[in-house]
């Protein structure tokens, strides 16, 4: 029977709608786009006969002149994909339809089932959401054709399309600056044809409208065959996991597993639009569901599943697989330590694409957050891999001028039938050129992301990569970058050394298959890669990494230890955080401690407590430490904001920022006077000082004045201090909130021994009990044929009927609620191993990928519910 690969069944998606999107103008938004450069789809669209591919959120007039296929009539047809709720990518399809005059074909693919799109807060739509919104919105074009037929009314118009949805991000940097940007909606080729041809105009404007919604649900990013995560900026990602209550650490996360179950109005938007996502993702790869959870979150998500599939998967016959759902605060600690994953390191080193737009606030003077639930405003997971600093800068240089020459050659061509518009002065285009938001750097942006897809000899190099660790990945890119330099003749001048590999080797090699355009195209999967790596093997990142991973290692002796020794470690950790930041601030690095910041300190923290939580019984604080303990790290963690108030960007410190770096700016301010004032001379009383003695009650009174404000930050300040310790007591009270656990056999050496095992994830501890048959508490089981749930090792529901076993299938999907890090899907594949099942097939996916920068956001900063 065929494997199940996901980036072949995204594909067959793409073909499956072929007649669609054959001769038309697609658009998609930064979700899809995130999708697809994983998949690797933009040649397939090509093959399949699209004219060009645009960005939804930053469309424009000048995309009806791009075509791949030298196709120069006006598109007549569009096709719009969102990994969106309609009612988020409203706005911008109507922009679409609004610009582009001679459409009269509109589909729309989204990734959200009509299902989801129903059960939405305040939605409009109903359970025929796809009808309902088609609709809409050819009232709404209706509306806007009849406001744009004179020019009198085009105001009235953008104030239409203004009211419609959402912030318009992505229109601003068209229509609201007043410098030298082209109005290129307004002096477009197609606009001048249309003034020359008004009887042309005419007839399409009396032409209807044909629109069509579809549902398109594998937007999703393979890293490789069978890994994946969900698109950053689409809706499913971006959807709370936990409302904000007692037992919840952040809106990114499931809450705190207490045994109870979520239903109706409690349900969480995130668990519904996983769950219609797992249902139509086995739909599509032909899979029946034998459904395991372990987690409350994972529980609630396993109910809606089960209840979809009793509607509708009666009487289809499909080949069986078991899902196992996992909440990921079941497991903080893996996706918070710096483990050994070359993925890891090369996803946390590398620059993030920014976030094309957002849709949590309406248009308006006072840009209002929109009522309904929160979004998590997580990083793309599409990363920009630096390609042009392997090369020459005169290249770079070379590169740019060419750039600004063709830009420069087309914007006059455009431009051509409308002699009154001026053109763009390209000598101040060219010094937007460097700028951050300029066009060219926009480009960039997009360029040197990951496909799941490219491979070395039929080996795909993510798939390959995601089982290694950091220095056999390493050694094994050199050995790919070898074999690619033999194969292309070139002679690259590098001593090389078996078993590793240095910068300087991956930097030659790299550099040898990029200086030729040919060889670059041929090979621009592991040029991409070498330089990847590169990156992440960076001196100073590899130095920080390796400082981490010392300080997490201490952090684990001594929570074997003592909770005093823990206490002390914690506190030496702060320490030495406040001083390597004042010696970055002066220029220096005395030590592999002063790579570690403050914010670094205090993931450090959180690692502490949870360890804490493991090790040492809960005493009467609340907390895993004594209350002396406690106070020794709440009086470090006070100076440590007192001392350096901008070290961390935090949440629970909001509106307190400011006033803590002025208190600082103060003080400096003062002991400069005061050195200063120490050093005049004595004599200088001899001066006539008798009329400033009645000043002195004036200043003494401002000295009370400020000793009695200072006073009041520090108290607010131990407020705050006190609510960020309350969150830690939560975190490590992770395993008494799991009582059941305590016993498991996953932290017991009953079945698996040695140091090897106990530091291993909760993912590689679950398989390797789940597919040992061992019994795991919290398991459960929800039955695909009566509806009934069953908990694993309790059998207080027996209905005499036998429990499928999740170790009984030949195909296991792991969906991690919360997100996965490469660590866990390498320990899993070691799992798989051990197993001694070559014939299983697993396959695992997370709401999104997790890097420790990723978990102190969602923990403790703009993410966090502290």
């Amino acid at each position: 029977m065929a494997l199940a690969d996901l980036t072949k069944c995204c594909i067959n998606s793409i073909r499956q709608i072929s007649e669609h999107i054959e001769d038309a103008t697609l658009y998609i938004d930064s979700g899809c786009t995130e999708s697809f450069q994983f998949i690797g789809a933009f040649p397939v669209l090509l093959e399949l006969g699209v004219r060009a591919v645009c960005s939804l959120e930053n469309m424009c007039a000048l995309d009806g002149a791009a075509d791949w296929n030298t196709n120069f009539d006006p598109p007549r047809k569009i096709v719009v994909m969102t990994s969106r709720l309609l009612s988020d990518a409203h706005r911008y399809i109507m922009q679409c339809l609004r610009t582009h005059h001679s459409v009269r074909h509109c589909a729309i693919f989204t990734s959200i089932s009509e299902i989801a799109h129903s059960a939405y807060p305040d939605s409009p739509l109903g359970p025929d959401a796809f009808g309902e919104y088609k609709s809409l919105l050819l009232q709404d074009y209706e509306e806007l054709l009849k406001m744009s037929n004179t020019k009198s009314r085009q105001s009235e118009a953008n104030n239409f399309l203004e009211k419609l949805t959402f912030e318009d991000d992505g229109w601003s940097r068209l229509t609201s600056s007043g410098e030298n940007i082209p109005n290129f909606e307004a002096s477009s080729v197609g606009n001048d044809l249309y003034e020359d041809n008004p009887v042309g105009l005419m007839e399409d404007v009396g032409q209807k409208l044909v629109v069509s919604v579809h549902h398109f649900p594998m937007i999703l990013c393979p890293f490789s065959s069978r890994v994946f995560v969900l698109p950053s900026e689409g809706s499913i990602a971006e959807a709370c996991l936990s409302n904000e209550h007692e037992d919840s650490l952040s809106p990114g996360l499931p809450p705190i597993s207490t045994r109870s179950f979520s239903d109706g109005d409690d349900v969480p938007l995130g668990a519904t639009l996983t769950a219609n996502f797992l249902y139509h993702l086995a739909a599509k790869m032909d899979l029946k569901l034998e459904i395991f959870s372990f987690g409350d979150l994972s529980k609630t998500v396993g109910k809606i599943l089960t209840d979809m599939s009793s509607l509708y998967d009666v009487g289809r016959r499909k080949r069986t697989a078991g899902l196992l759902l996992i909440d990921r605060t079941f497991d903080l600690l893996t996706p918070c330590c710096h483990g050994d994953s070359l993925v890891d390191r090369i996803f946390l080193s590398l620059p993030r694409r920014k976030r094309t737009t957002s849709y949590n606030h309406t248009k308006g003077s006072q840009s209002q957050v929109k009522l309904g639930p929160p979004r998590i405003q997580r990083l793309p997971i599409n990363v920009h891999i630096p390609i042009a600093n392997i090369l020459s800068i005169e290249d770079s240089e070379r590169e740019d001028s060419l750039i600004l020459l063709n830009v420069e050659a087309f914007l006059r061509g455009w431009d051509a039938y409308n002699h009154s518009c001026q053109v763009v002065d390209l000598v101040d285009l060219g010094n937007k050129v460097h700028t951050e938001k300029s066009l060219y750097s926009e480009i960039q942006l997009f360029n040197g992301s990951f496909v799941s897809t490219e491979n070395f000899r039929g080996t795909p190099f993510m798939e390959t990569l995601l089982d290694r660790r950091t220095k056999d990945g390493a050694v094994l890119v050199k050995k790919w970058l070898q074999e690619t330099v033999r194969q292309e003749n070139l002679n690259v001048n590098v001593r090389t050394r078996p078993g590793s590999a240095t910068k300087l080797e991956l930097q030659l090699m790299t550099k040898a298959l990029a200086q030729n355009q040919s060889t670059f195209l041929r090979n621009k999967g592991i040029i991409q890669l070498g330089a990847a790596a590169l990156v992440a093997l960076e001196e100073s990142q590899s130095a920080k990494w390796d400082a981490f991973i010392s300080a997490e290692k201490m952090l684990h002796v001594s929570a074997g230890d003592t909770s005093q020794s823990l206490t002390a470690q914690i506190g030496d950790l702060i320490n030495k955080s406040l001083v390597g930041s004042q010696g970055k601030k002066n220029g220096k690095h005395e030590s592999s401690q002063g790579l570690l910041s403050f914010k670094d300190a205090l993931l450090l923290m959180v690692i502490g407590y949870v360890l804490a939580g493991e090790n040492f019984p809960t005493s009467g604080s609340g907390g895993p430490f004594s209350w002396q303990e406690e106070h020794f790290l709440k009086e470090a963690i006070v100076d440590a904001f007192l001392e350096n108030p901008s070290a961390a960007k935090l949440k629970f410190l909001h509106g307190l920022t400011e006033e803590l770096e002025a208190n600082l700016s103060r003080m400096k301010s003062e002991d400069t006077k005061e050195a200063f004032s120490d050093q005049l001379d004595i004599d200088d009383f001899d001066d006539d000082q008798w009329g400033k003695w009645g000043d002195e009650d004036v200043d003494n009174d401002d000295k009370k004045d400020q000793a009695y404000n200072d006073m009041q930050l520090k108290l607010e300040l131990r407020d705050r201090v006190d609510n960020l310790f309350k969150f830690f007591h939560k975190v490590s009270g992770l395993k008494n909130w799991n009582m059941q656990l305590r016993e498991d056999p996953l932290d017991s050496e009953i079945n698996f021994s040695g140091d090897s095992y106990t530091s291993k994830g909760l993912l590689y501890k679950l398989l390797r009990n789940v597919l040992s048959k061992s019994d795991v508490p919290g398991l459960e089981y929800h039955s695909s044929t009566v509806g009934r749930l069953f908990k694993s090792g309790f059998g207080r529901f027996g209905l005499g009927q036998a429990k499928p076993s999740l170790a009984d299938q030949n195909v296991i999907l792991i969906f991690v609620i919360g997100g996965i890090n490469g660590l866990e899907v390498r320990e899993a594949m070691e799992a798989l191993s051990e197993s001694g099942r070559p014939d299983l097939e697993l396959i695992i996916g997370g709401t999104t990928l997790l890097t420790p920068d990723d978990m102190f956001d969602l923990l403790l900063g703009e993410s966090a519910h502290i």
